[in-house]
């Protein structure tokens, strides 16, 4: 497995490999946009450093958010799919009430 500093193993963890590269790609157009705009190498390197931290921690954030948000819709639907198997054709399913209701009436 390839780690990143010896702890971030970039592989195995959801969200890791995409928000390093994009964090790359940011430090590379945040430093070299800032070089093009006042050719001093110093600051750029700088701007990079910081473009790379927020670009990165950005992703991370965006990318965890919408992954823990699909792992709580996909809890939801097995529960629902198991609630369906479990209480399929019993008077505790509310499909069968609903049928029933509309029929009597």
């Amino acid at each position: 497995p390839f780690k990143l500093l010896g702890i971030l193993d970039v592989e195995n963890i959801p969200c890791a490999r995409d928000s390093i590269l994009y964090g790359s790609l940011g430090s590379v157009v945040a430093g070299f946009g800032h070089f093009l705009l006042t050719s001093r190498i110093r600051r750029s390197c700088d701007v990079g450093v910081g473009g790379f931290i927020l670009v990165t921690l950005g992703c991370w954030f965006h990318c965890r958010y919408n992954y823990a948000k699909l792992r709580i819709q996909e809890r939801i639907a097995r529960e629902g799919i198991k609630n369906k198997i479990l209480y399929e054709s019993t008077h505790l399913d509310p499909e069968r009430k609903q049928t029933n209701g509309n029929s009597s009436n």
